[in-house]
């Protein structure tokens, strides 16, 4: 991960400064890194989100440091949960299976805990 975020930041450095434009192949390259990243981040906020919860934080202080309310931080998570459960029913293999989520769920508990 940390190479592509340093070939990420090298080719967006490259294009914002436009002194020479990148070719076909970087812009490309430099699309698949973005989306790699985001993926990974969004995947890795979900997994700090589930350990807050497991250490005791509550909706207020995940959301307080994800710069959002306790509602929008709940909700979003809930809405990860889902999206996965639906990959799994999907796929079949990938996501979370209906005992993972109903596992995720139990420990995310109602909004105002």
């Amino acid at each position: 991960m940390t190479s592509a975020a340093v070939r990420y930041d090298e080719l967006w450095v490259r294009d914002a400064v436009g002194e020479v434009a990148l070719e076909r192949g970087e812009v490309l390259e430099l699309l698949a890194l973005g989306e790699v990243i985001a993926r990974k981040a969004v995947y890795g906020r979900q997994l700090a989100v589930r350990s807050a919860r497991r250490a005791g934080a509550s909706w207020a202080q995940i959301g307080g440091a994800l710069g959002v309310s306790k509602q929008a931080a709940w909700e979003a998570h809930g809405r990860w949960i889902d999206d996965q459960a639906e990959q799994h029913r999907d796929s079949d293999y990938q996501g979370l299976d209906e005992e993972q989520a109903a596992a995720l769920r139990r420990l995310a508990g109602s909004v105002d805990e």
